[in-house]
């Protein structure tokens, strides 16, 4: 009986080690994939969205925005789709479309996949070169003040993405 207790405590040790282990290993990877994110003030954008509208980063001064690059062309972009979609109902949000064709056929994409979010299309990826962006989807956060609150690679939930809006707008 002893020697079963101790061989339960060795395992629940060794899975707590592993999980910190993987959990580690997760960090270091982001970390990593994130390093040429840029940071503090956001680089200017300005383009024409697919309705035609100039945007201009400025504009939004005074409110935290949500600037998100995808492809149409990225799994994990699709997934993040109907979240995107939704949080710009309630949020100002100016999406790129990095690397996805021209703006026929991102506007095409957007009608099959019944979304509504603003596109400024980055056909060459020249948007995303100011922001350090080398993979989508990647989210900033930009506060009231145009400087960069959050920035993150890869999946995000919608709760996620409108946590940090609203840490942002304090």
């Amino acid at each position: 009986m002893v020697k079963l207790k101790q061989l339960r405590k060795i395992r629940s040790v060794r899975l707590a080690f592993d999980i910190a282990l993987v959990f580690l290993v997760f960090i270091a990877v982001k970390t990593y994939m994130q390093r040429h994110l840029v940071e503090g003030a956001a680089p200017p954008i300005e383009g024409r969205l697919l309705t035609g509208e100039l945007v201009n980063l400025q504009t939004y001064q005074g409110q935290p925005v949500l600037v998100y690059f995808w492809a149409t062309w990225c799994p994990v972009c699709k997934l993040e789709q109907n979240a995107i979609d939704s949080i710009s109902k309630n949020h100002t949000v100016v999406s790129i479309a990095m690397n996805s064709g021209n703006a026929i056929e991102v506007n095409t994409y957007l009608q099959e996949n019944n979304l509504n979010f603003p596109v400024i299309v980055d056909e060459y990826g020249d948007i995303a070169k100011q922001f350090g962006v080398r993979g989508v989807p990647t989210s900033f956060i930009i506060d009231a003040e145009g400087n960069i609150a959050f920035s993150e690679m890869g999946y995000t939930t919608g709760w996620g993405l409108r946590l940090r809006l609203w840490m942002a707008g304090e």
